[in-house]
């Protein structure tokens, strides 16, 4: 991975963006044409069931539910864009899609709607893959999610009612196993000379100013003249000239 993976790009704003207003346009049309699309969520070992795998991160029971998963899902797919740009599209669909069937899967017989398994999908893979890589910048970025997103930790548990805690739990591990298994370019980090395995400090120009002590070496008029950079002009003369 080059330098310049971590360069900004267009699609760091159009992604968060294109997410967000796409489950604020499905909660619009409810409202504007009195419609209830709950039936679309995923409904556990039903058939009928499964196409809220694809469908039930888009729908939303109340306007407090789409709120509180707006910010969220924002933040973290703005993460995953710019700093796994490569392994971003494959994360999120192949992530939405496994935890989709696990809620499926394992869930209360219940409607299971909302963004909120993707959100525990994001910040799952984007803590666990910043350990893993062992770069300061992924490191960091994992510490931010913690500060920002840790508490979210305790609704993979049955502690509230009304809260589809498996959808939750699914893109949890779904999050984790992705993190083992999917490789990204990871930041190279800058060396600077005194690092790189061929240095010596014989050649250091900075260095040579001291000796072995540490103490300062006082450089003779002779060595500053030879140290001296030569600098040429050249003027260019005009035909008037």
């Amino acid at each position: 991975m080059g330098s310049d993976t971590l360069k900004f790009s267009n699609t760091v704003l159009l992604a968060p963006l294109l997410a967000v207003l796409s489950i604020w346009t499905v909660f619009w049309i409810e409202i504007q044409f009195s419609v209830n699309l709950n039936d679309y969520g995923i409904y556990p070992r039903r058939l009928s069931g499964l196409k809220g795998v694809l469908f039930s991160p888009f729908i939303h029971g109340s306007l407090s539910h789409l709120y509180n998963n707006t910010i969220p899902l924002a933040v973290l797919m703005a993460f995953l864009v710019y700093f796994y740009r490569s392994a971003a599209l494959k994360v999120l669909l192949l992530g939405t899609l496994v935890s989709g069937l696990l809620t499926w899967a394992i869930a209360r017989p219940s409607y299971h709607i909302g963004a909120s398994g993707v959100i525990y999908l994001l910040a799952s893979f984007i803590f666990f893959k910043g350990v893993l890589a062992k770069n300061y910048r992924l490191v960091a970025l994992s510490l931010v999610v913690v500060f920002i997103y840790g508490s979210m930790i305790w609704y993979i548990f049955p502690v509230k009612d009304g809260i589809s805690w498996e959808g939750h739990l699914a893109g949890f591990l779904t999050g984790l196993v992705l993190a083992f298994v999917t490789r990204v370019r990871v930041p190279e980090v800058r060396k600077y000379d005194w690092e790189l395995e061929d240095y010596n400090e014989d050649n250091d120009p900075f260095l040579k100013h001291f000796d072995e002590n540490g103490n300062f070496i006082e450089i003779s008029s002779e060595e500053k003249t030879e140290e001296q950079i030569e600098i040429k002009y050249h003027y260019k003369t005009s035909k008037k000239d």
